[in-house]
């Protein structure tokens, strides 16, 4: 950081109570009140340099004390300070950090060249244009301070010299990049790496939203850099000021923020979104998801969310379980993660590629993108089912928004199933059935079949399907016949209650009472394989009456499991 030293003397001021006085043998005739500050100085010292304080002092009388109030000082009384500083001779400081001020005041009093040569003014000028402008970091960090005096630095031309030059090192290649900038991704070393394509988003992100968006604009009316690389600022900038959302506690056992720090996130959030580029991956889809879960705990526009969910469906492709495991803030919600931002993003997905893609054929990019999001989907239903608090309806509302061609096989679905009937052992028959209703036992690899017959938390239609499957199966394939009744032993159910689903199934009444169910309905075996089936695993008469007899008391819990 560059500093210019001005002034000789050493500083003889001081403070007495509310009054701030120089060291003199000759007494005060000059009153300036700022604030709640009364300095007591000296006309010979500052008259001569201070063009405003000669016309107000143009009228007094030499032998009188004058008072002045200059309460609209820009900068306050420190600014001032520095400026009487000056006229006396005190050496003097001025940096980056207190040049805004120091220059508004002085224009404020006049302080030029018209007053006296090689006034303040001129020395603050030349100081601007050689040191601070030159230097990357100084620029930024006297953008910074105009925030506190915008008006007159934007009058005075600051803002925007400072951003010309900001912008201008942006663009400036890497190879010739020379000064010094802050860089802290892991793993990078300056000393031995090459200068990176960003280089300049972290320095930036110190900037105040207005001040940042100013800098965005101007970068982009210049189409000099690529989209991803305007999209990395951005994504730097939201990391640096909105919170995050992963590590916030439910707002009933946490202190609420204060409306002044939501509305502040709030917008910079949407110009954030407002400013990332049209480009499609100009920034990640977990970055995406990321805001849209912080536009929903902040309470953004609708217009903000929406468009949120608009471009994370357009890359939801790109987008891994993590990315979706945001958690839910509503304090009404008693389950932890925010599955209907997820819904709503699928549906709009599936929306937008209704209106864009063709009719589906096995060898489309369609094709590959909707079992893509299938796959997606099923992994993120098996990380939430674990939920204990998650309702069943939440699961079905993205489980049944699939289109039945997003599933190539139904393995990844039964593994959801699975783990949510485990978290939830108390889980009602009705709900058993209004879970399993959508899994498609012919789309099951035998793996998975074999584990759905043996799997006591299944509801007994849903085993019943699997196993007339299997029959058929068997019958085309007697190399793999399932040993149907060594599996159904195993799950607690007798042969002969399993037989009259079976039948029901044969005869057609069946698939009446699965279509009222819900359940999806699987072709019937051929007569030949059922009365083979039925000779093979006929018990004699005896065995059957006892069977039946302990059956009775085990099919009503056999339901429920």
């Amino acid at each position: 950081m560059k500093f210019m030293k001005l002034g000789t003397r050493l500083d003889t001021f001081y403070t007495e109570e509310a009054t701030r006085s120089v060291v003199s043998d000759i007494p005060n005739d000059l009153v300036i009140q700022i604030s709640n500050i009364n300095y007591l100085l000296h006309q010979f010292s500052l008259l001569p340099k201070c063009g405003l304080l000669q016309r107000l002092c143009a009228d007094s009388d030499d032998s009188s004390t004058v008072t002045i109030q200059l309460h609209d000082i820009p900068g306050g009384e420190d600014a001032f300070e520095l400026c009487a500083k000056y006229c006396y001779g005190i050496t003097i400081n001025l940096s980056a950090h207190n040049f805004v001020s120091a220059f508004c005041a002085a224009k404020f009093l006049r302080m030029t060249e018209a007053v006296e040569k090689g006034n303040f003014v001129l020395k603050l000028e030349a100081f601007f244009n050689s040191c601070i402008l030159v230097g990357w970091k100084d620029s930024i960090i006297t953008l910074q301070t105009t925030v506190k005096l915008t008006e007159w630095s934007e009058n005075l031309g600051i803002i925007r010299r400072c951003i010309d030059s900001i912008v201008g090192k942006i663009l400036t290649p890497p190879a010739k990049v020379t000064w010094s900038y802050t860089y802290t991704r892991i793993g990078f070393n300056k000393q031995q790496q090459l200068v990176p394509k960003d280089w300049w988003t972290e320095d930036i992100s110190d900037l105040d939203i207005d001040l940042f968006r100013c800098i965005i604009i101007a970068i982009k009316s210049t189409h000099m850099l690529p989209p991803q690389l305007i999209g990395e600022a951005l994504h730097v900038y939201a990391c640096r000021w909105l919170p995050d959302t992963t590590k916030i506690t439910r707002p009933e056992s946490s202190v609420s923020q204060t409306d002044e720090v939501t509305d502040k996130h709030r917008k910079i959030l949407e110009i954030i979104v407002n400013k990332i580029p049209s480009d499609k991956g100009s920034v990640s889809v977990g970055f995406l998801l990321r805001l849209l879960s912080i536009a929903n705990y902040l309470g953004a526009s609708t217009v903000t969310k929406t468009e949120l969910i608009r471009r994370s469906s357009l890359q939801l492709e790109e987008a891994t379980v993590s990315d979706l495991l945001f958690p839910s803030h509503s304090s009404s919600n008693q389950y932890y993660y925010d599955i209907d931002l997820v819904a709503a993003v699928l549906e709009s997905f599936l929306l937008l590629r209704r209106r864009t893609s063709p009719a589906p054929t096995e060898n489309t990019q369609f094709m590959r993108s909707i079992r893509k999001i299938g796959k997606l989907v099923d992994s993120y239903l098996q990380a939430v089912a674990t939920d204990i608090n998650l309702p069943v309806s939440k699961v079905l509302s993205v489980a049944e928004a699939l289109p039945d061609i997003a599933r190539k096989d139904h393995d990844d679905l039964y593994r959801a199933i699975n783990i949510y009937l485990k978290k939830h052992p108390d889980l009602s028959k009705a709900d058993k059935k209004r879970l399993c209703r959508n899994l498609d036992c012919q789309k099951l690899s035998p793996e998975v079949r074999t584990h759905a017959v043996k799997n006591e938390r299944l509801p007994l239609r849903t085993v019943v399907q699997v196993l007339f499957f299997e029959q058929e199966k068997g019958s085309r394939e007697n190399d793999h016949r399932m040993p149907t009744q060594e599996l159904l032993l195993s799950r607690g159910k007798q042969i002969p209650i399993v037989r009259d689903e079976l039948s029901k199934l044969q005869l057609g009444s069946y698939e009446q009472t699965i279509r009222s169910d819900g359940i999806p309905r699987t072709p019937a075996p051929s007569e030949s394989s059922t009365r083979d089936d039925q000779k093979l695993k006929r018990p004699d008469k005896k065995d059957t009456d006892g069977s039946r007899k302990k059956g009775g008391e085990r099919t009503n819990r056999g339901e429920g499991i």
